[in-house]
């Protein structure tokens, strides 16, 4: 308990210290974490941490109604909250040194519950960074045909690239090497690639 107190002290003190960069941050439940970490981000050198990883949440995805409305406003709030992010490393003259990264543990089907779609299995996820090799899609992307090869039944696509590849290539960014990445994702011997090669190393 006595360390925690400790930690919370020393945090509120480096914090006072700190900045988010000089853009304007666009607001709302995502941008406010984001502007925290950043925070968190210019002030790394009071906590002598070599590596940090913070996570952020960013719900409603569910969309099983009011699907076009609700998930129009959502990228857009994640969009911005991600370039404002990202505009603010560069300010802190550290975008090569973070990256962000969506993840999420389901997709959306392909066909319509009336007003939203219904749990699925793969998704897309987005990955930015001053060290990612952007604007391209990894992996390949799926059949989008109802029925078609990649739908297992009722617009439910299955995946073409595994979470263990995508994970492995983010953990070897990050320093892990061969050995470990096969004790942290256990099935990456199952895939062809363990890297996607979306990270320059």
């Amino acid at each position: 308990m006595g360390k925690t107190l400790d930690l919370s002290e020393s945090l509120i003190k480096a914090l006072e210290k700190s900045n988010s960069g000089s853009q304007s941050w666009p607001g709302g439940y995502l941008s406010d974490q984001l502007e925290m970490v950043a925070r968190m981000i210019s002030v790394r050198q009071a906590f002598g941490m070599n590596r940090q990883v913070f996570y952020v949440t960013h719900g409603g995805y569910d969309t099983h109604d009011n699907q076009i409305d609700n998930h129009s406003r959502l990228i857009s709030e994640l969009s911005e909250a991600i370039s404002t992010f990202h505009n603010a490393m560069e300010q802190l003259g550290v975008a090569s040194n973070v990256t962000s990264f969506t993840l999420s543990e389901f997709g959306r089907t392909l066909t319509s519950n009336g007003d939203g779609t219904d749990h699925s299995w793969g998704n897309i996820q987005m990955v930015a960074g001053g060290s990612v090799l952007g604007g391209q899609v990894y992996g390949q992307f799926p059949n989008q045909t109802l029925d078609g090869p990649d739908d297992s039944g009722y617009g439910r696509l299955i995946p073409t690239t595994s979470i263990e590849q995508y994970g492995a290539t983010l953990a070897a960014w990050f320093g892990a090497d061969d050995s470990e990445l096969h004790t942290l994702f256990p099935h990456l011997d199952r895939f062809a690639t363990a890297n996607l090669g979306f990270m320059s190393l």
